[in-house]
């Protein structure tokens, strides 16, 4: 089981950034967000695959879904964190810059969408809260952890539900 578990979660984990790496060189924020979740999505789809082959290589054909939910989650954990160091890596050494960027990008899209003078004041001040938060690489992990982590989890929980099967009593 390890040996699977750490196979698709280094797997996810290099898969992940594929999203931010074909669009942040650009600072397209937008597609950045589409490709990064598809990213995501793709990677941790792997989670279906390891559990199917724990399932059936290892396992006789069953699972339950706690044991699912167990390879889902350790898949999910080692995905994150692949994807959480490499951003951090890809964050400080060639994009310092991004919670600036991100925060004019943000407001001039409230601007092109005519939000009120009122919101767009409150989501600036929100906007430099956010800058200033991630001044401190402690809240870059955590915002980061947050960002991936979710999808991998609901994907465990889909990918484990769907998976489980018990072996049928002998009548």
């Amino acid at each position: 089981m390890k040996k699977i578990i750490l196979t698709y979660g280094l797997l996810a984990g290099i898969i992940c950034p594929i999203g931010f790496f074909l669009t942040m060189g650009g600072m397209d924020f937008d597609k950045g967000m589409i490709f990064g979740f598809a990213s995501m999505i793709i990677a941790f789809s792997l989670i279906f695959v390891a559990i199917t082959q724990y399932k059936n290589k290892v396992n006789g054909g069953y699972i339950t879904f706690g044991k699912a939910f167990q390879i889902g989650l350790f898949i999910t954990l080692i995905g994150s964190t692949v994807y959480v160091a490499t951003w951090l890596f890809y964050l400080y050494n060639f994009f310092p810059d991004f919670a600036v960027k991100y925060g004019e990008h943000y407001i001039q899209g409230l601007k092109a969408q005519g939000a009120s003078a009122a919101i767009i004041a409150a989501k600036t001040v929100e906007m430099k809260d956010f800058v200033e938060d991630y001044k401190n690489p402690l809240v870059v992990i955590a915002y980061t952890y947050m960002e991936i982590t979710w999808v991998g989890l609901v994907i465990t929980l889909i990918a484990s539900l769907i998976l489980k099967k018990k072996p049928q009593p002998l009548v």
